[in-house]
C-alpha cells in the first residue's frame, strides 16, 4: 500500500533527510588514503550524538549492525564498515538514513579517494546526473517507470549499466515503503504518481555489466565482474507546488 503524506509529515521527513545529507557531507571531509572504513562509522556515530535530534535509521534494521553503509569500488550497496583501508583512486559510496520524530530520511553519495581515473570520474558524474534525470520525472501525473526509464537511458547512453536487483523505494514512517522504484523500465508504465508521495530515488550504476553477487556477510552486494559501481540517492516529495528534494542543505 502506498501511503500519501501530509505537508506536516513531509516536513518531518525533510528534517530527517537534511540531517542525513549533512552527516554524509561531514564524513566526506575525512575520506582519504589510509583511512579505515570503520572510522567513518565512528565519526558518524559521534556526529549523531552531537546533533542529538535524530537517530540512525539503518542500525538494527533487519539486523544490520551499523549506522552507515560503506561500499568501496566494486561494492554496490550495503558494504559494512570494517578494517578495510582506503587507497588512492578508490571510490567509496556512503548510504545513510536518519529518523526524526517517527519519520525517516535516506540519502547516498559516492566519493573519490585522492586522484581517480577519468573514466571513474565519468561514472560518478553520470550516476549523479542520472539521479537528477529521474527526479525530473517524479511529478504529479507521470508514471512510476518514467523515473526508471530516465535513469536507465542516461546511464546506458553513457556506456554503463544499471543494477536491477536493488531499487529505490517509498519512505516515511518506515525506511522502505511502497512503491519500489527500479532503475530500469519502460516509459509510460507503472502506477500514476500523485501529490503526497515521498520517494527515495537511488540509481546504482556499474562501469561493467549489471550483474551482482552477495558477499559472505549476507549483506554486501558487489558487481559480479569486479567493475566499479557508484550510488547516489535523494529523498524527494511530490507536492502541490511541484517536486521537492528533501535531502539537501
Amino acid at each position: 500500500m502506498i501511503i500519501l503524506k501530509s505537508r506536516e509529515e513531509i516536513e518531518k521527513i525533510k528534517v530527517a533527510s537534511r540531517y542525513a545529507i549533512e552527516i554524509l557531507r561531514y564524513l566526506g571531509q575525512f575520506i582519504k588514503e589510509g583511512l579505515k572504513t570503520i572510522e567513518l562509522e565512528r565519526l558518524c556515530e559521534e556526529k549523531i550524538r552531537r546533533i542529538g535530534r535524530v537517530e540512525p535509521a539503518f542500525k538494527g534494521y533487519n539486523g544490520y549492525p551499523y549506522c552507515l553503509c560503506v561500499s568501496v569500488n566494486d561494492e554496490v550497496v550495503h558494504g559494512m564498515p570494517g578494517e578495510r583501508i582506503l587507497r588512492d583512486s578508490d571510490i567509496v559510496s556512503l548510504d545513510f538514513g536518519t529518523r526524526y520524530d517517527g519519520f525517516c530520511g535516506d540519502t547516498a553519495v559516492t566519493y573519490g579517494v585522492g586522484k581517480i581515473q577519468k573514466r571513474t570520474e565519468r561514472l560518478l558524474a553520470v550516476t549523479e546526473s542520472a539521479l537528477y534525470k529521474g527526479i525530473d520525472e517524479a511529478k504529479e501525473g507521470n508514471r512510476l517507470h518514467d523515473i526508471s526509464n530516465a535513469i536507465q537511458s542516461h546511464a546506458e547512453e553513457a556506456g554503463f549499466s544499471v543494477v536491477r536487483e536493488f531499487v529505490g523505494h517509498g519512505i516515511g514512517r518506515s525506511l522502505h515503503e511502497e512503491p519500489q522504484i527500479p532503475n530500469y523500465g519502460e516509459k509510460g508504465t507503472g502506477i500514476r504518481l500523485k501529490t503526497g508521495m515521498v520517494l527515495a530515488i537511488e540509481p546504482m550504476v556499474n562501469m561493467g555489466k549489471s550483474d551482482v553477487v552477495i558477499r559472505q556477510n549476507g549483506w554486501t552486494a558487489a558487481t559480479k565482474d569486479g567493475s566499479l559501481s557508484a550510488h547516489f540517492e535523494h529523498t524527494v516529495a511530490i507536492t502541490e507546488k511541484g517536486t521537492e528534494i528533501l535531502s539537501v542543505l
